[in-house]
């Protein structure tokens, strides 16, 4: 039998057997999805990174966030280095607390954010921004939930108010 012979009756066979064990494995299906770590289900480095690089380039400019923490006593000085450091720690925060293999190498939220004076509408408008760049990469509604709640999470200790 010729090799395109063999293909052919492969996938006509695949095809055929397909929608039986749909049926009898969509339970598969949903518990492997559910096995799946978050990061997995995010996209790995690759998508993080991209969602922070979007996340990121959309906080900075946002009044509502105070990005370079104008009027505190820990002003941020936005420079190309500064800001790539502070992507690489989100990449890391995120892909360690979502179950990737990446080691935070940070410093806790709580020393890192001490004098920032964040407030709560601030550390909302931040979430807010997040939010937008996951609904621009299409990111399910459930791994949105369980990352925003992760976020949430820290929120005792970023905000301090004014």
């Amino acid at each position: 039998m010729s090799p395109l012979r063999t293909l052919l009756l492969s996938v006509a066979c695949a095809l055929a057997v397909s929608p039986l064990l749909s049926s009898c494995c969509s339970t598969c299906k949903t518990d492997t999805v559910a096995k799946q770590s978050l990061y997995d289900r995010l996209g790995g480095e690759p998508a993080i990174t991209a969602v922070v690089d979007d996340f990121v380039g959309r906080a900075a400019p946002n009044p509502q966030v105070n990005f370079t923490r104008q009027g505190s006593a820990m002003p941020f000085e936005a420079s190309a280095e500064k800001v790539a450091h502070l992507k690489q720690m989100l990449v890391e925060m995120i892909a360690n607390a979502s179950g990737g293999p990446q080691k935070y190498t940070g410093r806790s939220m709580k020393n890192v954010h001490a004098g920032m004076g964040i407030t709560n509408a601030e550390f909302d408008a931040l979430a807010g921004d997040l939010k937008a760049s996951l609904d621009k990469f299409k990111v399910p509604a459930q791994e949105q939930k369980e990352l925003l709640a992760i976020v949430g999470s820290t929120r005792a200790d970023i905000v301090s108010g004014r």
